[in-house]
């Protein structure tokens, strides 16, 4: 049967030539898989977000309205406060509270107010009686005010002390007599209307003794506080911070029964451009670090 072998070999050539498989996989065996074409990742999808910078901060200045008696310890913190925040630039108008009031009531731009008395910031807060705010003006932003400091009234006298004048006593009674120049704050700003009790406690006329020529006035503390520096009067009531400031001889401390606590109420001002920098400023006010500087002169926290 050798004429079977040619006759296999054409079948075999026919099969090739057709492309079918020359045999099967062997029983228990897998057909080989067919190569894998090539593939291209596809191309990512285009974005327009911004890729990450790290860009400072915006400058910012921040308007901050504040009693005279805060002029040196604030300037102070803003030189520390440029470590926490040196974008922002911190802007000071210092006067008397009540002139500082009134700026802004006529629109003055100002972003935190710092008061040295309450009766300046409650004629600003809508939420205070209606028998100081009279004009229902609404300017605090809600929510941010707080009692940020505690100071006291102190009587100071010149230096050599020439009418060894050592107590509110020997005020009193040297008024009585006509003996002395009186130096205090007009009574538009927080330092004179705590005089003015003062001399009610007594039971002084301040007008009477105004008329004699016995009382001069300044309109902020720190003019009351140059009379006495400057001997041209022979004693004064000012805050002990700004003794201290003025390196002024202090002789008494008035009691809280003789003219209540000396509070310096702080609130951001809704009508300001700065709302977030100055809440932020105001919470560092409370640090530590910001009230090592209001101690160091004579301030305290409110307790």
């Amino acid at each position: 049967m050798k004429h079977l072998k040619p006759l296999a070999a054409l079948l075999l050539a026919l099969l090739m030539a057709a492309g079918m498989p020359a045999c099967s996989p062997a029983p228990g065996q897998e057909a080989p898989a067919p190569a894998a074409e090539a593939t291209q990742a596809p191309a990512p999808e285009p974005t327009d977000a911004p890729a990450a910078t790290d860009e400072p901060a915006p400058e910012i200045e921040l308007i901050v309205f504040a009693a005279a008696s805060m002029t040196e310890t604030l300037n102070e913190i803003a030189e520390l406060y440029r470590g926490v925040a040196p974008n922002v630039t911190l802007l000071f108008n210092f006067d008397s509270s009540g002139t500082l009031k009134t700026q802004i009531q006529e629109g003055a731009d100002c972003d935190l107010f710092i008061s040295a008395g309450q009766k300046q910031m409650n004629q600003l807060d809508i939420t205070a009686d209606a028998s100081v705010n009279t004009e229902g003006l609404d300017y605090v932003l809600e929510g941010s005010r707080i009692d940020l400091l505690e100071n006291r009234v102190t009587l100071c006298v010149p230096a050599g002390n020439p009418k060894n004048i050592v107590s509110f006593d020997d005020l009193a009674a040297l008024l009585r007599d006509g003996e002395i120049l009186f130096a205090m704050g007009n009574s538009g700003v927080p330092v004179g209307q705590y005089t003015q009790k003062i001399l009610a406690y007594y039971g002084l006329n301040e007008e009477e003794l105004a008329s004699a020529g016995r009382i001069t006035y300044g309109t902020n503390v720190k003019e009351v506080t140059t009379q006495v520096s400057e001997a041209s009067v022979d004693c004064g009531v000012v805050y002990c911070t700004d003794a201290f400031s003025a390196g002024l001889t202090v002789v008494d401390s008035a009691t809280a029964e003789m003219c209540g606590q000396v509070i310096y109420p702080a609130a951001v001002m809704k009508s300001g451009a700065q709302t977030e920098a100055a809440q932020a400023f105001l919470d560092y006010l409370r640090t530590d670090e910001a009230m090592a500087v209001f101690e160091s002169v004579g301030f305290a926290p409110v307790a």
